[in-house]
């Protein structure tokens, strides 16, 4: 038995592979199930366990992988963004240094228990996050697999393994990489607990019931059924759901907060950080629904006074205080701003217009951040019996029901 973060969990018995699905917006199985190109969905669902659980709040990728697999929100694992305003050092930095961690992962545990573990993730900005305290176990990530070493990654030759050619970053085959990778590893080295972690790169192009969309989850459905049939518990969740982030003329729908504050309180008084940003950024151009604002010295009559202003705008779903943020999205208070700032379903946060190059963008805006991106699918190829169906349900409860509940079940 293992215990992480005030957390229980039973070692596997079986092979046990939890896979986070990034931006799988419950909408995209429902499409892919009705147009009957998900047969191992479809019967899951149907004789497995589907549940549907809300992701963190800011819905982006590295806070929910990071409560994935430590079982536990970002207060307490400390991993609050994709990218952060330091304040120690004046400095915004991404979060991919696992000396931002402040808690160990059930994964790291398992590892140090003597089971075999595996991690693969398709972007490598979460591959230091992931295996951080995964000791002798495998970790690396599409974007990077040939470079994975032995001594770095705990195996070499990847692309020889999987046999798959590397993929290219923004593609559907960086994921497709990571669900071939697990396969094989799978057959070759059998591990007792794996973490499979996509990319979004179809999500924020295409809509639910597309016909790329529904490719990839039909991709997908493939490599699980193989899973499936090798004798795997399988748990599948996502790190946040995906919205379409448009006007009616399908130009992006963008409040630019750092232009509304420098008018406001005057030029660079004021710091807005968008925690979406990532060297990836060509298919949002970081924009989405959260950002978390840094105010000069103000006192808290001059922050109520922001606050107010800003959730005056059209599109602003709500603005919080730190110690508000804090409570209710259970953040660590000392990594988010004086405000945080949350935009409704169609809408998105920026920076200042210049700073935002949405040339690339081929299709109308697509994105997540914000409480309308909270619900995801959280699903078993196991049927567990007696769970509370009036649970509130969060992804970061997808290896408690895989070691404790699934396991011979």
């Amino acid at each position: 038995m293992l215990e992480v973060n005030a957390r229980r969990y039973a070692l596997p018995t079986e092979p046990t592979v939890v896979v986070c699905v990034d931006g799988f917006e419950p909408d995209y199985l429902a499409q892919a199930v009705a147009a009957g190109i998900a047969p191992w969905f479809k019967r899951t669902l149907a004789e497995g366990t589907a549940l549907i659980a809300d992701c963190v709040v800011p819905s982006f990728t590295n806070p929910n992988n990071l409560s994935i697999v430590t079982g536990a929100p970002p207060a307490v694992h400390g991993i609050c963004g994709n990218y952060i305003y330091d304040v120690a050092t004046d400095s915004e930095v991404m979060m991919n240094d696992p000396k931002w961690l402040r808690a160990p992962s059930i994964l790291a545990a398992a590892a140090g228990a003597g089971k075999k573990v595996a991690v693969v993730t398709a972007k490598d900005k979460l591959r230091a996050l992931l295996g951080h305290g995964v000791n002798g176990g495998i970790c690396f990530s599409s974007e990077k697999a040939d470079q994975a070493t032995l001594a770095t990654h705990g195996i070499d030759g990847v692309l020889e393994l999987v046999g798959l050619p590397l993929p290219d970053v923004y593609s559907a085959a960086l994921s497709e990489f990571v669900f071939a990778a697990g396969v094989r590893l799978m057959q070759t080295r059998r591990p007792d607990l794996m973490y499979l972690s996509t990319t979004d790169y179809v999500q924020h192009k295409h809509a639910p019931g597309t016909q790329d969309a529904n490719a990839f989850i039909t991709m997908m459905d493939g490599y699980l059924a193989q899973l499936d049939a090798m004798g795997c518990v399988i748990a599948l969740t996502a790190d946040h759901g995906m919205n379409a982030k448009t006007r009616m003329d399908a130009s992006p729908d963008v409040i630019y907060l750092q232009d509304l504050l420098d008018v406001w309180l005057g030029a660079a008084k004021a710091r807005v950080i968008l925690p979406i940003t990532d060297p990836y950024v060509v298919h949002h151009g970081a924009l989405g629904s959260y950002a978390t604002v840094y105010l000069p010295s103000a006192t808290e009559a001059d922050i109520a006074a922001i606050a107010q202003r800003i959730a005056a705008r059209r599109g602003i779903e709500c603005v919080l205080t730190r110690a508000q943020a804090a409570a209710r999205f259970e953040l660590p208070a000392d990594r988010i701003g004086d405000l945080v700032v949350v935009s409704e379903r169609s809408t998105v946060i920026g920076t200042s217009a210049s700073r935002h190059d949405l040339s690339a963008l081929e299709v109308p805006l697509r994105s997540h951040g914000g409480l309308s991106e909270q619900r995801v699918p959280l699903i078993l190829n196991r049927r567990l019996e007696g769970l509370d169906p009036e649970r509130r349900w969060r992804n970061f409860d997808a290896f408690d029901l895989a070691l404790n509940h699934a396991q011979g079940a």
